[in-house]
Order: structure tokens, then sequence, then C-alpha cells
């Protein structure tokens, strides 16, 4: 099974695109003044900024859905262009023929083919059938199966309609969709948001072979640094390029900002704090194996912290009032749904203090853990005890979903702590960058990162002992989630993570645990470990292919022709027939309305009633003769068709 390498039809065009002194506003937000830069063809950027910066209306501007206020864009006319779609409209179209569709090529042809079979035009199908060949047309169901299934849908996914899959399901669709599309440039919009680990490394492995420019919007960290090897940066109106991948961009940034005095105060504090945490943490160095590569990581952390001075969100987790010990646990515990057990026999204690990350494949059943957790998901079997004082923090997409648009961020939280004073609450939305009206205007107009925002600050308002996060970093920028990373370190009660953010996993957790084969056990590797192990599983299903794949699909498209080649003769026999029958019928029909005459009876008439009659005996033989002869060649070419 080939997993990792994308399929491209056609030569790879080589031409720049140039953005030259744009101007762009939306309503009354200015977005970019004076913006200018060079994209050179085959270069991998990540494009960054802060949520509502303009990212997705510079990709907008690209793809020709906004025109600039002023300035122009130049190098774009005739490129192939594929991008990730944000929505995509229920449809009863198959989930794999939704995929191979955006090549939009292909599904040309292949309607093409379509209309002059069912038109009986066997003769003009021909230079179709060719051009399929040329761009591996055939293997396109194939071709759509694979991406589907390293994007993490199930083995069934390509025939169930799109129609059964939910949002987030379905922009993993547009994103498989976006990858069958043969292109010169490729635009991703936050392309991990709905992915697990899993997905995103697969995600990862194919960029990395990818042939044309790359223009991503992302705020994964780690995924950025293995895929992009520039950073385009929108900041004060401006298009800023720098050299490297985000871990590059966020040093020379922060040696930039800590030469600018005003700042010193922040740089110093968020200094101490991660160093706090790093002496913390020391202590622990030898209880895991992933211990020794965090603490690099979170010493190296120190350098960086000025990146990251004139961020707008400072917050922290609260000391919980209470706890017990343990907080939580699930002793011999069978979790499931309907009576269908996913996990067996889970052990998990949760005690103050207890970090763990998990790791595992798409339906592996790490929600369904998490589920179990707090509670929202009853045990098959077994037993989940809570201490006197756990009180759980949780986070998951379907937060989001809960919240009243109707009613603004400091009511959310005023509806969480009726006594609470006003004040107070308009202070603690500050740190999450809500301030002035986003505080206590409604919230509808909110973005999904804002509304992310919004119910992270819910479960930190709450005061937890207890956190279990579910991919809390979907849709938050950058300086939003080394923020939450940061309160994360700081954190005294006990955490519980799932997330596709290495990044974070690496530096807030202190154990793994592996949700697998229906268990649930510690895992002794770091997440380097875990990756290797997840990539090699992708490069033995690509070995377990036979060596000869490619030989065999050349020799399945020969096969494909010949028996082509062989059908020929008879279909355009069977079309030869049947025009011949309609002819016969037409001419029955001329006999017969001539034979309904009466005139045609009369005694000068006789001859050519004769005439009449005998050739509608000959018509109605002939007729016959054609039909039998029709029915054992549809025979016959059914028996050739078959596989």
């Amino acid at each position: 099974m080939l997993w990792l390498k994308p399929a491209f039809a056609g030569r790879i065009r080589v031409l720049m695109i140039i953005l030259r002194n744009i101007g762009l506003r939306r309503g009354s937000k200015l977005l970019l003044q004076g913006a200018s830069v060079t994209i050179q063809p085959g270069q991998r950027l990540a494009l960054i900024g802060a949520n509502g910066s303009g990212k997705s209306s510079l990709f907008s501007l690209l793809m020709g859905e906004l025109e600039a206020d002023t300035g122009d864009i130049e190098g774009m006319a005739g490129l192939r262009l594929a991008h990730m779609a944000q929505e995509v409209h229920a449809s009863g179209m198959a989930a794999g023929e939704y995929v191979w569709r955006g090549d939009s090529g292909l599904a040309r042809l292949r309607d093409k083919l379509q209309q002059l079979e069912d038109a009986g035009q066997f003769d003009a199908v021909a230079p179709i059938h060719s051009q399929l060949e040329e761009i591996d047309g055939y293997s396109a169901e194939r071709r759509s199966e694979r991406l589907l299934q390293g994007l993490g849908f199930g083995e069934d996914a390509a025939s169930r309609p799109v129609s059964d899959f939910s949002g987030g399901w379905r922009i993993r669709l547009n994103l498989a969709r976006a990858l069958m599309t043969p292109s010169d440039v490729l635009l991703l919009d936050e392309p991990t948001n709905h992915l697990d680990l899993d997905a995103t490394l697969w995600l990862q492995q194919w960029l990395q072979q990818y042939p044309g420019t790359l223009l991503m919007i992302s705020h994964d960290r780690d995924f950025i640094d293995a895929t992009c090897g520039r950073i385009l940066q929108i900041e004060q109106q401006q298009l800023q390029a720098y050299k490297g991948n985000y871990s590059d961009f966020e040093q020379q940034r922060a040696e930039r900002l800590a030469n600018q005095q005003a700042s010193y105060e922040k740089q110093q504090r968020r200094i101490a704090e991660i160093d706090d945490f790093v002496r913390r943490f020391r202590y622990k160095a030898t209880k895991a194996r992933q211990a020794q590569s965090r603490l690099k990581e979170l010493e190296r952390m120190q350098s960086l912290a000025p990146a990251h001075i004139d961020s707008p969100f400072d917050f922290s987790f609260p000391a919980p009032a209470n706890s017990s010990d343990p907080l939580l646990r699930l002793d011999d515990a069978s979790l499931g749904y309907a009576g269908n057990a996913i996990l067996t026999g889970v052990e998990l204690h949760l005690r103050p203090g207890s970090r763990y990350g998990l790791l595992g494949k798409n339906g592996a059943g790490k929600s369904t853990l998490l589920k179990s957790l707090v509670g929202d998901l009853p045990l098959l079997a077994g037993e989940r005890a809570e201490g006197e004082h756990c009180h759980i923090g949780y986070f998951d997409q379907q937060q989001l979903e809960a919240l009243d648009l109707t009613a603004s961020a400091a009511l959310h939280l005023q509806r969480l702590s009726p006594e609470a004073r006003e004040q107070d609450i308009l202070n603690f939305l500050g740190g999450f960058n809500f301030r002035g009206d986003a505080a206590t205007s409604v919230i509808a107009p909110f973005s999904g990162g804002e509304k992310a925002r919004l119910a992270l600050a819910m479960v930190v308002w709450q005061r937890p002992n207890l956190l279990v996060l579910d991919e809390p970093t979907n849709h938050l920028d950058l300086d939003m989630r080394h923020a939450l990373e940061v309160a994360l370190q700081a954190y005294e009660g006990a955490l519980i993570l799932v997330s596709h953010d290495r990044h974070l996993l690496r530096n807030t957790v202190d154990e793994l645990l592996l949700v697998h084969d229906g268990r649930v056990e510690s895992y002794a590797e770091d997440l380097e470990g875990y990756e290797r192990w997840i990539l090699s599983s992708y490069r033995q299903a690509d070995r377990s292919e036979p060596v000869s794949a490619d030989n065999s699909r050349k020799e399945k498209r020969q096969s494909a022709a010949a028996k082509r080649e062989k059908l020929r003769p008879l279909q355009k026999n069977i079309a030869k027939t049947e025009a011949e029958m309609n002819a016969v019928e037409i001419e029955q029909a001329q006999v017969q309305t001539r034979l309904s005459d009466t005139n045609l009876y009369l005694e000068e008439q006789k001859q050519e009633l004769a005439t009449l009659l005998k050739r509608e005996g000959e018509l109605k033989a002939r007729a016959a003769q054609l039909e039998e002869a029709w029915l054992e060649q549809q025979e016959t070419l059914e028996e050739l068709a078959r596989p």
C-alpha cells in the first residue's frame, strides 16, 4: 500500500509569485498595507500571524476570490492551484468519488467517457481511454482510498455518502480532495486542525514529497518545522519573510525583540516562570525516558521566551482549593458503547500532579477513555471512583458547540459564578485577549479560534484540580498555544491530554499512555520513538505490496486496454444491430400506417396491398432475427466484460 508518495499528473510549472504593494481591507479593518513578498517556485512557506490578521484573506487573494484594494499579484496566471475548502455540503455522492473528483481534468474525462458509452458512440471513446491512461486515471479510486486511509478514515469510508460524515470528517474529505488535485501551488488552511497525531504524521510525510509550491496556514510548530523551510508572518499589516522553519523564526524574532527595552520586564518574568518549571521538573528527570529530551527542550525555551513577549495572552490556572488522592480512578474497567467494548482491563489512577499524554491511532479509543473518565460514558464493567474533592475541567470540541451565541464572554463566566465581581471577570478575560467590547458583546460573530479561547477560559475559571483536554489547540494561534503551554507547565493539578500538537505534549506531560489493541498501557518510549513507530508502520504497509507493483499496475492497464480492444468490435456490431432494429421498427410503423388506409382495399389498389402485406411479413421476420442476434451479442458482451 502506497502511503507517502503523492501522485501528480503533468509537469510542475516553474513561476515566481510576486505580491507587490498589496493593500487590503475587510470592512473597516485594515489587514495589509503596502505588503510585498516574492515566493520562489518549489518553496514551502508557513503563513503565520494572529487570528484575524488576514491569513485566510491572503489565501482568498491568491485564489482570485478577493481583489486587493491596491497593488497587484504576478505569476498566478497559468498555475494549477489546489486548495483545502473549509466547508463541504451534505451530498449523496460517495466519499471516494468526492475525493477523486478533486482532479477536475480526470472527472471531465470520465464523465465524457460515460456519456459516449451511454450514447453508443464507441468509435469516439478510444482517445478518452488513451488520455485516462496517460494521467493514470484508472487508479483514481485506489488513490482516493489511500488518501482517506492515511487521513484516518475507516476501510469502508470510500463507499459511504458524504452526508454520513460529521463536520470535522468533512473537513478531512476536503483535505483529501485537495491532495488528490494535480497542482503547481498547494494552499492549505489549518490542515491538521481535525487530525489526530497519527494522521498528522502521515500528512507530514506526504507534504515532504510534494514537488510544487506549498503555502500553509498552521499553528502546529512541530508540523511547520517538519514541512516548511520559510516563514511568512503577517505583522503590523506587513508581510515579513524569514528563512528557516518556525524554530528558526522564533530564534530570530527573540533576538530582535529582546533588544527592545520596553519589553524587558515581561521578558524577565516569563523567563523566571520557565526557569522555575525547569528546576521543578529536573528532579523528575530519572522517572521517565522522555524526561531527558524534554528537559533539553525546556532549557532551550529560556532563550526563546522573548519571541512571545508581545503576546496578547497572559493567564494561569489558579491553585485548586482542595484535592483528593487519588482524584479519580478506573479499576479493571471495560469501556465502550451499547455493550460493545472498545477498551478492556483499564487500570488508571489519577493523582495530584499526574501528567499523562494519550497516544494511539484514530479509532483506538482515546476519546472513549476520556468520556468514561469524566463520567459522560457509563462503564460496561469495572469501577470508576471519584475522590471527595475531585473537580474535573473537561475540554473537547463539543464545548464550542455548547456556547450560547446570544451571550457575551463575560456572561458565560457570570453564569458559572453568579457571586463573582464583574471587574474580576473582565480582568480574567483580558488574559485571554477578550477586552472591551470583545468581553461584553454577544459571541455570535466570534471566529473558531475565539470560541475555543472562551471555552478554555471557562475551564480555567472553574479552578479544576483534574484537567481532561481533548485536542485543546484546534483553532488556536501560535501565541495562544504558547500561553496555554506555559499555563499548563505551572498547573498544580492532574492533567490528561490528547493532542496532535507534539510540542504541547512534549512540554506539558510527564508520562505517555498508549491506547492500542483494546488496552491502555504505559508507553516507555518518548514522542520521537512514537513517531518512528507510526512512520515505520506506513513504510511496512508500502513494502507489503509486491515488489513488482509498478509492473503489476502496468500489466493491469495493458490487460484493460486489451479487453477494450476485444470488446470494441462486438460493441460496434451491437450498435449496428440496434441501428438496423430501429430502421426496421420505423419501416414497420410506416407499413402499418399505409395498411390502415381504407382506400388501399379498393379493387384498383389490389396490387399495392399485396406488396405491402408481403413487406409486412418480411419486416416481422427480420425484426425477430435481429432481436435474437442482439440477445446473443449482449450475452457474449457480458461474458467478455466479466473480470
